[in-house]
């Protein structure tokens, strides 16, 4: 595989990270945009990374701790409200779990991404731990049609402290139950039992809420990773483990903004 593959093979998950940094699509796109136009001019620090997935993800924390953490002039809405909830947090916390829940990488591959020593890295996903589970505690809307699975994230939303507010198994039956006591946060699969779509549930409760944070666990993530619609802050593939899903929940109510959905 070419280096250009290997980017563009890995170019959609670093999109999904830059957007549960910010908040928002069109605000992680543009900072993954500057990485690959810093590229473009010199690919070095991919080809002197221990991986090419590893380097591209250190382009963008160098374009990232340099201009990442402020709201950019004129900045609004929820982009703006996002940033202002960052700017309490030790710096690099919140990357340094998100590298390791959400995408996955090894500690030591996160020392290399933020250029911190590893011991570090450790104090920072702890201190990230701690400074989510202090900031955001809600209520959880479960939309999933296997019933095994909805048990399992059912402990795990509990497990940490939040209250489920139902359990819903056909896009009908999610908006009823969301409409009838208002969730504070939905995570969702895609497909549901009744072919119906968890995206036309979570758009529905939307249209009738508002912003409402959202988590789509799914086997197909590519479908919602393609770059020519709107797509969610936070995507989870299955098979998830609870680390993926407790991170998750706490930086999506952290900064309780998502975008609403097409499929």
């Amino acid at each position: 595989m070419t280096l250009a593959d290997s980017i563009a093979t890995d170019l959609p998950y670093l999109r999904r990270y830059a957007r549960a940094l910010t908040g928002s699509q069109s605000s992680g796109d543009r900072y993954a945009a500057a990485t690959l136009e810093a590229l473009l001019q010199d690919a070095a620090p991919v080809h002197d990374a221990s991986t090419p997935r590893v380097g591209l993800y250190r382009a963008f924390h160098t374009i990232w701790s340099s201009a990442g953490r402020h709201v950019e002039q004129g900045e609004t809405g929820a982009v703006a409200q996002a940033q202002k909830r960052l700017d309490p947090l030790k710096p690099g916390a919140r990357e340094a779990l998100l590298l390791s829940s959400i995408e996955e990488f090894r500690p030591e591959q996160v020392a290399e991404i933020i250029g911190q020593p590893l011991g570090d890295v450790h104090a920072l996903i702890h201190a990230a731990r701690a400074d989510l589970a202090e900031r955001t505690v809600g209520r959880v809307l479960i939309i999933e049609d296997e019933a095994i699975i909805a048990m399992d994230l059912e402990g795990i939303v509990a497990g940490i402290g939040h209250d489920i507010t139902g359990i819903a198994r056909t896009a009908s039956k999610a908006v009823e139950l969301g409409k009838a006591d208002r969730p504070d946060l939905v995570l969702a699969d895609i497909h549901l039992a009744d072919d119906s779509s968890g995206i036309d549930a979570v758009n529905a409760l939307m249209s009738h809420f508002g912003e409402l944070p959202v988590i789509f666990i799914t086997a197909y993530p590519e479908r919602l990773l393609t770059g020519e619609r709107p797509e969610p802050a936070f995507l989870i593939a299955k098979p998830y483990n609870e680390d993926q899903v407790r991170s998750a929940i706490s930086q999506a109510l952290f900064l309780a903004s998502t975008e609403e959905l097409s499929i």
